[in-house]
């Protein structure tokens, strides 16, 4: 990792709080309508969700459903499991599911200061999986993000999510470099080290365990990070 020469970050759970805006999210939205969901415990709600938001993900990149379908798909499967007689209120609480998480939205501790550093020492790339309006909402919620990076990928609007290799092909067209000069960091085993992996680039997992590939770096601080890349 001595040759970077460009840096990617992902955008979910490494320096955006998705997964704390989502817990938040759901509290709020079972506070608010709780008999919709029958005689379901926020543990209930929660577990379920979790469990159908990874199936319509995973069925929207292998291309079986499309944007609308993940997007309200992921509470029809969640009241079949804890409410069946409430489905009609599919569209209701994904559409207020949606409103709620973004009132969440934060920044992961420590992250905002690291990306303005490591801007400082190289040129930082955004690329994320997710809804276009989803993600640019964030974008204009946190302009230090699209002032610190000179490129932003988002999944749908390339057509392909990581860790699909046509994205990593794709950035790497954007920003100029490829393989042992490119450096991704992520949170992601599944999207953003198999990705960073099959692409040829070097990958930092950000609460990552220990990895076999030489390529693969494992942080959970970001000083830590810093240190590493900057000699801090």
């Amino acid at each position: 990792m001595n040759d970077i020469r460009f840096v990617w970050f992902d955008l979910d759970d490494t320096l955006l709080d998705h997964k704390g805006a989502e817990l938040l999210a759901l509290e709020a939205l079972v506070a608010r309508h709780g008999t919709l969901f029958g005689d379901a415990s926020l543990s209930d709600v929660r577990n379920a969700y979790a469990r159908v938001n990874r199936q319509v993900w995973t069925e929207y990149a292998a291309g079986v459903r499309d944007k609308t379908s993940t997007k309200y798909g992921r509470f029809e499967l969640l009241l079949l499991d804890v409410h069946p007689d409430g489905k009609e209120n599919t569209v209701l609480l994904a559409d207020e599911y949606l409103r709620l998480y973004a009132s969440f939205w934060n920044w992961v501790e420590g992250a905002r200061e690291a990306l303005i550093r490591m801007a400082e020492h190289y040129p930082v790339g955004l690329m994320t999986n997710g809804f276009t309006e989803v993600q640019h909402a964030k974008l204009q919620r946190f302009p230090e993000l699209s002032r610190a990076c000179s490129h932003i990928v988002i999944s749908e609007e390339t057509g392909v999510l990581k860790p699909d290799v046509r994205i990593f092909r794709h950035a790497e067209e954007l920003c100029g470099h490829t393989g042992e000069h490119v450096l991704y960091i992520g949170d992601s085993l599944s999207s953003d080290v198999t990705g960073g992996i099959g692409a040829g680039w070097y990958v930092a997992w950000f609460h990552g365990d220990d990895h076999p590939s030489p390529r693969v770096f494992s942080f959970r601080q970001w000083s830590d990070l810093l240190a590493k890349l900057l000699d801090v």
